[in-house]
C-alpha cells in the first residue's frame, strides 16, 4: 500500500512541476526495440507459415506476400522510433485489458502492448497479437471507460479476423479483375470507360465492406465491453467524442497572439504578414466528381453507428454525461498533452506544430516549453524553405476544407521571407 501511495505522490509531483522539469518521453531504447523486432519477426514468420498451410496455391502465396510487406513496414516504423516501450501508459492499457478479459475468455492472451507517438485517437491490432495504442487517445478521451471502449472495438476486429478476411477478398477480387481486364483488351469499344467502371466498382465495394466491418466491430466490441465492469453508456460517449476529433484544432488563433509572439527585439511585427489571398473569385465547383465521396468512406458516419448500437442494445438509449477521469487517467492525459508537440515534430508536421504551439501559448500553458517547440519547428521550416521543399511540411491554403483561423495561419507562414523565418527560429531557440 505504501508503494502505491508513493507512486501516486511521485506522479502528482511530476504533473505539478511540468513547467520546470518536464522532459519528453525517451525513445532511445535500442535494446528493447531490437528485442521487440526480433520477436515480432519470428511471430510473423510463424503466422505466414500457418497461413500457407491453411490456404494452398495462389491464395496462400499472395497472403504470404501481403503479411511480409505488412511486417517489413511495421518493423521500419519501430526502428524509426515511432513507438515507446515500458512507458507510463503501458500499465493503464494492461489493466484495462485485464478488466475486459475477466468475463470475456475469447480475448486472446498473447496481446503485446505498444504505444505509438501519434496524436490521432486511434488503436489497431496486428495478427500476431501486437496491440498498438496511439498516444492521442489518452489526450482526446475523457476517462478509463472510454479508452476501454476503443480497445473493445479493436478487439472486435481482432476476434472476427477482419484483416485476414479483407486480404482474402482483395486476392479473390484481383483474380476476377484480371479476367475482366482481359475481356476489355479483347474488344475496342469503350475501353477507357469500362476500365474506369471496374476501378470504381472495386473502390465502392471495398468501402462498403469496410463500413460493414466497422459496424460489426462496434457490436462485438460493445458485447465485450458490457460484460466488464465499465459504465455501459460510456461506449456511446466514446463514439461522440471521436466524432468531434479534428487533426487541425478548430480553436481560433487571435491576431493579438501573432503580434505578441512575433514582435521580436530585432524584428518588429509586420502587418503585411497577415495579408490573406482573396479566393472569392475561384470557382471550386467547376469540375464534376467522377467518384461519389460518400461511397469512398471506409467508416460509416458516427450517428449511423450510434443508432445501430441503440437498436441492437436498448439499454444504450439512455444518454448520460461523461464520467470524471480517475486520478491515474488524469496524470496520463496531462503527459499525452505535453507529448503533442514532440509527436508532431517526430511526424515532421512542423507547420501544424507551430499552429498548436501558438494555441497552447495563447491559452497560457507552459510558456517556456511551447516557446522552445516554436524554435525547433521554425528551424525545420527555415531548412525546408531554403531547400525549396516547404510544401512537404506546410499546407497550402484550402478554403473548402480549412477553418478561417488555420487559413489565416497558413497565409502568415507563406508571407514570411526566408530571413524572417530564420530570425524567428533563432530568437526562440536562444530563448529556450
Amino acid at each position: 500500500m505504501m508503494k502505491k501511495y508513493f507512486f501516486f505522490l511521485l506522479f502528482s509531483f511530476s504533473v505539478i512541476c511540468f513547467g520546470q522539469i518536464y522532459k519528453t518521453i525517451d525513445t532511445a531504447d535500442y535494446a528493447q526495440r531490437k528485442d521487440f523486432i526480433k520477436n515480432y519477426s519470428l511471430n510473423n514468420e510463424l503466422l505466414i507459415k500457418d497461413l500457407k498451410a491453411k490456404y494452398s496455391g495462389k491464395t496462400g502465396n499472395e497472403l504470404s506476400k501481403i503479411y511480409k510487406e505488412v511486417g517489413k513496414d511495421f518493423e521500419k516504423q519501430v526502428k524509426n522510433k515511432g513507438f515507446v516501450f515500458n512507458s507510463v501508459f503501458d500499465a493503464k492499457v494492461k489493466n484495462l485489458l485485464e478488466r475486459l478479459r475477466k468475463n470475456n475468455p475469447q480475448i486472446p492472451q498473447n496481446l503485446k502492448i505498444l504505444i505509438a507517438k501519434d496524436n490521432t485517437p486511434n488503436a489497431y491490432c496486428f495478427a500476431d497479437g501486437t496491440f498498438v495504442i496511439n498516444m492521442g487517445l489518452f489526450n482526446w478521451l475523457n476517462n478509463d471507460d472510454q479508452l476501454a471502449a476503443v480497445i473493445s472495438h479493436e478487439l472486435g476486429h481482432k476476434i472476427t479476423e477482419h484483416t485476414l478476411k479483407t486480404f482474402l477478398k482483395l486476392i479473390n477480387q484481383d483474380q476476377l479483375d484480371k479476367l475482366v481486364v482481359q475481356s476489355i483488351k479483347s474488344t475496342k469499344e469503350n475501353r477507357n470507360q469500362r476500365a474506369f467502371d471496374v476501378l470504381k466498382n472495386r473502390v465502392y465495394k471495398k468501402g462498403t465492406e469496410n463500413r460493414k466491418q466497422e459496424m460489426q466491430a462496434d457490436s462485438l466490441g460493445y458485447a465485450v465491453f458490457k460484460n466488464s465492469d465499465f459504465k455501459k453508456e460510456e461506449f456511446i460517449n466514446t463514439l461522440k467524442r471521436l466524432e468531434d476529433f479534428d487533426t487541425i484544432s478548430p480553436r481560433t488563433l487571435k491576431v493579438e497572439t501573432y503580434k505578441k509572439f512575433f514582435n521580436l527585439p530585432k524584428q518588429e511585427f509586420n502587418d503585411k504578414w497577415l495579408k490573406q489571398e482573396d479566393f472569392s473569385l475561384y470557382n471550386y465547383n467547376h469540375f464534376n466528381d467522377k467518384l461519389n465521396k460518400d461511397s469512398l468512406k471506409s467508416h460509416p458516419e458516427v450517428t449511423m453507428r450510434i443508432n445501430h448500437l441503440k437498436k441492437l442494445f436498448p439499454e444504450l438509449k439512455n444518454e448520460v454525461k461523461d464520467e470524471k477521469a480517475s486520478e491515474s487517467y488524469a496524470v496520463l492525459e496531462k503527459i499525452a498533452r505535453m507529448e503533442t508537440l514532440p509527436n508532431f515534430y517526430y511526424a515532421e508536421d512542423y507547420g501544424v506544430g507551430i499552429y498548436a504551439s501558438l494555441q497552447f501559448l495563447q491559452d497560457g500553458e507552459e510558456e517556456k516549453y511551447y516557446k522552445s517547440w516554436l524554435g525547433k519547428c521554425f528551424s525545420k521550416i527555415y531548412e525546408a524553405r531554403k531547400n525549396y521543399n516547404l510544401n512537404r511540411y506546410l499546407d497550402r491554403v484550402d478554403p473548402k476544407n480549412q477553418s478561417e483561423s488555420y487559413q489565416q495561419f497558413l497565409n502568415f507562414m507563406w508571407n514570411l521571407s526566408l530571413d524572417e523565418i530564420k530570425n524567428i527560429a533563432d530568437y526562440y531557440q536562444k530563448e529556450s
